[in-house]
């Protein structure tokens, strides 16, 4: 009998670390006193540039994210069709940027395993946060490469509808990431990540080439769409740079021991992925500058009837 409850003791133990690994990637010989930054002891330096980068989130992109919310709420009467998506964007970025406190916590002096509940929360959502920005370029995509249709459906809710549906998916994923009992979940991420990324270069990349086109008639393209193509080429190097190494690396996690991609791959990958929350909202908050200073000049000239214009924002 003691030998069976031995090897029912030892099997519970396994599962237990298997699904550490795999859901809250808490170290392999963990043990419940064990923090995430003692068993990284040999690598800290990537913990700190973590760290380092979430507290950037925090006190950046708090009120950065506030202040876009502010700024669509004043301007609503002059409002692009993409700013619906922005504000949802801007709403799940400031609530990812309040964990920085409790993952320091975490990392470095906690051992209980029962804030990992919260953070995988957090993380879920954040992870979701690419579902938003791949609405707001296909409507761009849309307004440049489509403008008929793009003014056709202009004035619909589906936009509202849309966002509401980007909601309920990312609540689903984070509340399944929290309870964290479901096998191979982290490969949902994977596959998400790869999709979004892949979707959003595409409509980057044929939106800028369409803005390189010069209009029919003229020898250089107008000013409004030099402006519209410098934005968009600055959106399209933040989202490679925000997205590109979690997409570059996590296809790979089999080739990295589980040690290096625990304490070094992940939280490379996630850092830079995590400080698109303080980049996107300031990103924003410069290109509204240009309306404002130059819409005396703007108000009377053709290019406001233009549908391609409306991605300037």
């Amino acid at each position: 009998m003691k030998a069976v409850e031995r090897t029912m003791a030892i099997l519970q133990l396994f599962r237990f670390i298997n699904s550490s690994l795999l859901l809250s990637q808490r170290p392999l010989n963990a043990s419940a006193e064990q923090t995430v930054y003692s068993s990284c002891a040999d690598m800290p330096a990537v913990l700190i540039f973590y760290l380092v980068l979430q507290f950037i989130n925090m006190f950046l992109g708090i009120p950065a994210n506030i202040m876009v919310l502010w700024l669509i709420h004043k301007n609503k009467g002059d409002s692009s069709s993409s700013d619906i998506f922005i504000v949802h964007l801007a709403v799940l970025d400031a609530f990812f940027c309040l964990i920085p406190p409790l993952e320091l916590a975490n990392i470095v002096y906690l051992s209980s395993s029962s804030t990992w509940y919260v953070l995988r929360f957090f993380y879920g959502v954040k992870d979701s946060s690419p579902l938003f920005l791949s609405c707001i370029c296909l409507d761009r995509y849309m307004a440049v490469l489509h403008p008929i249709t793009f003014t056709e459906l202009k004035d619909r809710r589906h936009r509202s509808v849309c966002a509401a549906g980007v909601w309920f998916l990312t609540l689903v994923y984070a509340a399944a990431k929290c309870v964290g009992n479901i096998p191979n979940f982290d490969k949902v991420f994977t596959v998400m990540i790869l999709v979004a990324f892949a979707f959003m270069l595409f409509c980057n990349v044929s939106i800028l080439w369409a803005l390189r086109q010069s209009a029919p008639g003229r020898d250089e393209r107008h000013p409004v769409k030099k402006k519209a193509f410098k934005m968009v080429l600055i959106i399209l190097a933040i989202i490679v740079f925000n997205y590109f190494p979690p997409v570059a690396l996590f296809p790979f996690r089999e080739y990295f021991s589980p040690d290096v991609f625990r304490c070094y791959i992940h939280y490379i990958a996630f850092g830079f992925m995590d400080v698109s929350s303080s980049i996107q909202p300031v990103l924003y908050l410069s290109r509204e500058k240009l309306p404002k200073t130059l819409r005396c000049c703007l108000k009377n000239t053709e290019q406001s009837a233009d549908p391609v214009y409306t991605v300037s924002r």
